[in-house]
């Protein structure tokens, strides 16, 4: 990830509602969550709900799909995943196992747990 799309990414989360609604779709799962049930759980109008979507759809940490009717929004991991990994990709000079979650380690520190 680029220092670019990591402040994008992070501009949109330093929102308290993006924040919340991201939140959210990340305890959701892969299936997420049609919008309307997120502006009912988080009281949110709609009309605002839309706009957050859409700035954090913008910043890559939101997918959008069609079900029928329905919009249905879906933390997108890969985007998040990218993010940790630029946010720990120098955590601790590099050192091995420093704290962070194994599911945002860095490539480079992958690569020296490979045994030879």
């Amino acid at each position: 990830m680029e220092s670019s799309s990591a402040v994008i990414a992070l501009s949109a989360l330093a929102q308290e509602n993006r924040l919340d609604v991201f939140r959210l779709l990340v305890q959701a799962g892969p299936d997420g969550m049609a919008a309307g049930d997120v502006a009912e759980r988080l009281k949110i109008p709609p009309a605002t709900l839309s706009f957050h979507l859409a700035q954090l759809r913008q910043a890559g940490l939101l997918t959008k799909r069609r079900d029928g009717r329905s919009l249905i929004y879906s933390a997108n991991y890969d985007g998040m995943n990218a993010l940790m990994a630029f946010l720990t990709e120098n955590c601790c000079r590099g050192a091995v196992r420093c704290g962070v979650p194994a599911s945002v380690e860095t490539k480079a520190s992958r690569r020296k747990h490979v045994q030879y």
